[in-house]
């Protein structure tokens, strides 16, 4: 918990690896032991066959919400499954108290199909800005955690996203077009450009960790839930990139964003890419 008079930056300092404990074994109790072993009646669809929600993504929330709560008393939750349910939870965004993001299960429809390209994602704002973040990819065991102005790790490493090669295509995952209005579909037509190559993305966390180690140049993401963008956006950023919506500005997680908006390795390449987006097709 906080202590008379201690910033939510030396909370950090003092707890950030209770966190990462609880990240792990919330994955541990509720995740890995249902993965490639889902029964049927496991599965369920929330707003369409791509959109799926499951026994761990609830259960693993569960665990996260009463232990992160424990961690930091006053502190409120903003996670994927509980919004759903209530999505009048999402506005302790706009508040004054600690907020924990969480999605459980980032890239659920990868971890239905036996795939280990999911993580679960947890970061803490306060008052709009992300401070910390968690990136869990529990099937392959790695975690990567950033903290505002001390810089993004995965297990333990420094990361840099550093500066595309000169003179290739510039590789940027795309949102699913099942999530994308036709506004944002024209807005995304821009990428299919001389100089860009554009890709369907997977799981976000796991797009934002490649950006983070110079494995991929940006996405162009056309949905802002927080629990999605919240702990990605803040390692982009710890490991050098930056994110930008299409008029310029940067991604805030209290939402109201002008969508599509790109996060990128650098900041030559995020004004490229803002660019192309707001290029009419």
């Amino acid at each position: 918990m906080l202590e008379e008079t201690e910033t939510i930056e030396e909370f950090l300092t003092r707890r950030s690896a209770d966190v990462e404990e609880a990240v792990r074994d919330a994955a541990a109790a509720e995740i890995l032991p249902r993965f490639r072993r889902l029964a049927e009646d496991e599965v369920d669809q929330k707003s369409g066959p791509h959109d799926l929600v499951t026994d761990a993504d609830r259960l693993a929330e569960k665990r996260l919400t009463e232990a992160l709560g424990a961690l930091l008393p006053g502190s409120v939750v903003v996670g994927e499954e509980a919004v759903h349910a209530d999505p009048a939870t999402y506005e302790a965004l706009q508040g004054d108290a600690p907020v924990w993001i969480v999605d459980p299960v980032d890239g659920t429809r990868q971890f239905v199909h036996g795939d280990d390209g999911f993580c679960t994602l947890v970061a803490l704002a306060h008052r709009g800005v992300v401070i910390a973040s968690w990136t869990y990819a529990a099937a392959r065991g790695r975690m990567a955690t950033a903290v505002r102005g001390r810089g993004a790790f995965l297990d333990g490493e420094r990361l840099f996203a550093g500066t595309p090669e000169p003179g290739r295509d510039l590789v940027v995952a795309t949102s699913h077009p099942d999530y994308t209005t036709d506004e944002q579909k024209r807005a995304l037509r821009g990428l299919w450009t001389e100089g860009i190559a554009p890709r369907p993305c997977g799981s976000a966390g796991l797009e934002y960790l490649a950006i983070a180690r110079g494995e991929l140049d940006a996405v162009a993401f056309s949905w802002e839930a927080a629990w999605d963008h919240a702990a990605g956006l803040l390692l982009v950023e710890e490991a050098g990139g930056t994110h930008l919506t299409r008029t310029g500005i940067p991604f805030r997680v209290t939402g109201a964003n002008a969508l599509p908006f790109t996060a990128a390795r650098d900041t030559a390449t995020a004004e490229r890419i803002a660019g192309l987006l707001r290029t009419p097709a």
